[in-house]
């Protein structure tokens, strides 16, 4: 490579990084805070990891007057764009973009996956979980909302230790994805209320039907007080899967465990929030303050720098 090619490709990822920072920052919200804490080249790489997954979303969600038909084949012009990325640089995408400026996310997306090891799967697995959401979502069961859940964030968690660093082989790779599990379980109570307006339904229809009627959930007719049992359940389910992948921290590296520990004291921080009035996911979206995260932050920095 000549030196005039190296430059001209460092500056390529450079304006690619800063790119898939900047979409991290503006959508990430719970995520940013606990990204700020790694270190440089991990925090790129990671910006990299959740702009890529930011622009499948936008391909299944983003309201544009598109047809299911048409989305669901730019899912797979994004998935060929992946594979030909990874298997021949970023110069292989092709000319599909999810919006005007999207295909500056290939040099920095090349560099987090090719850099880390990050298993292909994960990429392939949130495309499958973005076609499931195409379409109002009905889970029926808890092991149909598991499977959806290990393809929107189970795998996420996957990729996120191979950019950060562990120990522990395929033990910890299965806690990351647990952990990926809660942090769904989370999202799910916290937007019960946006998702059904949208007629889509993750949490198991066979359990909302212990408790109520499906129709009346979706059209608003179930009171808060009359949901609490239910929504209670499905908090503790959500508690059950944190606990499970509590020893997840201490095998990820030293320097991105305040990552780590940041981003489940938020999730977890909501759950928490959540647990004290289940009920309350049917009329409010719940979140944590500004302040609340940077505390969050602050106070697993310190930690880490104990136990290190």
């Amino acid at each position: 490579m000549t030196t005039s090619t190296m430059a001209k490709s460092s500056a390529s990822l450079d304006r690619s990084r800063a790119y898939c920072e900047r979409l991290t920052r503006q959508y990430a919200r719970n995520f940013y805070y606990g990204l700020r804490l790694l270190p440089a080249q991990k925090r790129a790489s990671m910006y990299a990891l959740y702009a890529w997954m930011r622009l499948v979303d936008d391909i299944a969600d983003h309201e544009d007057g598109r047809g299911l038909e048409a989305r669901a084949e730019q899912l797979e012009q994004w998935r060929a764009d992946t594979h030909a990325v990874l298997d021949r640089g970023p110069d292989a995408a092709g000319a599909y973009a999810v919006r005007a400026d999207s295909a500056d996310v290939w040099p920095a997306f090349y560099d987090m996956a090719t850099r880390h090891g990050v298993p292909r799967l994960c990429f392939d697995e949130v495309i499958a979980g973005q076609h499931q959401d195409l379409r109002p979502m009905r889970l029926q069961t808890f092991d149909e909302l598991e499977q959806y859940c290990y393809r929107v964030a189970g795998v996420v968690g996957l990729a996120s230790i191979h950019v950060w660093g562990f120990e522990g082989g395929r033990e910890t790779e299965e806690l990351a994805v647990k952990r990926g599990l809660a942090f769904q379980l989370t999202n799910v109570l916290r937007d019960v209320r946006e998702d059904a307006a949208r007629g889509r339904l993750y949490l198991p229809v066979e359990e909302i039907e212990r408790h109520f009627a499906v129709e009346d959930l979706l059209a608003g007719r179930v009171s808060a007080a009359r949901a609490e049992p239910f929504f209670a359940e499905q908090v503790a389910r959500a508690q059950r899967a944190y606990a499970e992948s509590a020893s997840l921290d201490a095998s990820v590296s030293a320097d991105s465990r305040p990552t780590l520990v940041a981003m489940t004291e938020i999730y977890r921080g909501l759950l928490t929030k959540i647990a004290q009035r289940p009920g309350r996911v049917l009329t409010e979206r719940v979140s944590l303050s500004l302040w609340t995260k940077l505390r969050i932050g602050w106070r697993a920095t310190r930690a880490a720098k104990r136990s290190s």
